[in-house]
């Protein structure tokens, strides 16, 4: 499974940007998809999770305002995030939970000016 993301760039508070992540490989071994993130300093942090029957789940700090989805073929997951803060800043990962283990995207970095 390879992962690819995608949309990260500069964005002010309030403003709005939408991450997409694509998939090659064996997508029908895949369980879940996630969104995380690494601000400096920080450690590495679940956004968004979906699973393969679509129910989905968030961390506190974006309920409300981050949607994770995916295209029919279940070849991109994307994830929107609105009204966005500086302390969203950060490295945006794509994973892949899948029954061979899990795999990670190159991160896309987000930063948002106050």
């Amino acid at each position: 499974v390879q992962l690819q993301a995608s949309g990260g760039g500069l964005v002010q508070a309030g403003g709005s940007l939408r991450l997409s992540c694509r998939t090659s490989g064996s997508i029908f071994s895949i369980n879940a998809r996630a969104w995380y993130r690494q601000a400096p300093g920080k450690q590495r942090e679940l956004v968004a999770v979906i699973t393969s029957g679509g129910s989905t789940n968030y961390a506190d700090s974006v309920k409300g305002r981050f949607t994770i989805s995916r295209d029919n073929a279940k070849i991109k997951v994307y994830l929107q995030m609105n009204s966005l803060k500086p302390e969203d800043t950060a490295v945006y990962y794509c994973n892949a939970d899948t029954t061979g283990g899990r795999y990670w995207g190159k991160g896309t970095l987000v930063t948002v000016s106050s």
